[in-house]
């Protein structure tokens, strides 16, 4: 799996307590428990919370219960001054001081328990959706291309002036025993040449090679597009394979485009290349930077949450 999502979350100090009233006991987190190595869910103590739910880190050190759920996280402590809390595809992550108290990490997964949780969930659904777009390797399979619907087809015949594939321009009804349809959207044929016996590896290496190629070509055509209306000038493109990052830019002038964008229509890439690149006039995200990206793209917001809920598949 890729991993498209990551959530971050740095506690800079514990939240204040109040001090007791007389007589009082001064409240105390529910502390964290020990896992007994190996960390795994057969591992875990018999009691389990109500709701039946667990998130367990492959390198769960500790657990916990958070708003009813029992969490089995990953502790590291460090050289740092603060609490992070970060929400991966592998589960809970949590780094901490080395004179931090766990009382005091406990108490700051506490505070922050329904958060946790959220994107737990969050996490796991968004993996299952891309358990479920995965491409099966093979004549006939399909994948979303431009906003449009591209389907593979074999054929050893042709060498494609040494490309190694073609992409059809018309449209055309769906071949018998394609694969992950998409209902409504346009299909193109992408001829790879390739013979049937080809390995499902082979298949992938070939197509995406070919979708790196148009890549290039298309996010060159966008920069060079956007470039003179926001008044920069970038120095070198380079493709990115990055599982987190659309896209990134320096101060140098040097941009990277992920080359998965193509699975987008073209005002979602729209969106991303003009947002490198006005990472060369502000290279913050600061209100004058998202005023900068909607002087050339008015409906960036839009473009941005495409790009958040629609899934690329998995490769």
């Amino acid at each position: 799996m890729h991993p498209l999502l990551r959530f971050t979350l740095d506690l800079f100090d514990p939240p204040p307590q109040k001090a007791p009233e007389p007589g009082s006991a001064r409240p105390r987190a529910k502390p964290s428990q020990p896992l007994v190595p190996p960390a795994n869910p057969a591992a875990l103590p018999a009691s389990r919370p109500v709701s039946g739910v667990e998130f367990v880190h492959p390198r769960a050190t500790r657990q916990v219960h958070l708003d009813g759920v029992l969490v089995a996280y990953a502790l590291v402590r460090g050289k740092r001054r603060t609490i992070g809390m970060v929400v991966g595809p592998d589960g809970l992550g949590v780094r901490a001081p080395r004179w931090t108290t766990l009382n005091e990490i406990d108490a700051a997964l506490q505070s922050k328990a329904q958060w946790i949780v959220r994107k737990l969930r969050q996490t796991q659904e968004h993996h299952t959706q891309q358990l479920q777009t995965r491409i099966e390797w093979r004549d006939g399979a399909q994948f979303p291309y431009l906003g449009g619907t591209v389907q593979l087809h074999l054929d050893s015949g042709h060498r494609f002036v040494g490309a190694g594939a073609q992409l059809d321009d018309a449209p055309f009804p769906a071949l018998e025993g394609a694969t992950s349809p998409s209902p409504g959207a346009a299909v193109r044929l992408l001829r790879v040449a390739l013979p049937p016996t080809a390995s499902a590896a082979q298949i992938r290496d070939a197509v995406q090679a070919w979708l790196m190629r148009q890549a290039l070509d298309l996010f060159a055509q966008r920069l060079a597009h956007f470039g003179p209306l926001l008044q920069v000038q970038h120095k070198r493109l380079a493709l990115s394979s990055a599982g987190t990052r659309w896209g990134s830019a320096r101060s140098d002038g040097s941009i990277r485009l992920n080359w998965r964008l193509m699975h987008f229509a073209l005002p979602v890439i729209d969106y991303v290349v003009a947002h490198e690149l006005s990472h060369l006039r502000v290279m913050n995200h600061s209100p004058l930077f998202w005023d900068t990206v909607c002087g050339v793209v008015p409906d960036y917001a839009q473009q941005r949450r495409a790009l958040k809920t629609e899934l690329a598949p998995e490769w």
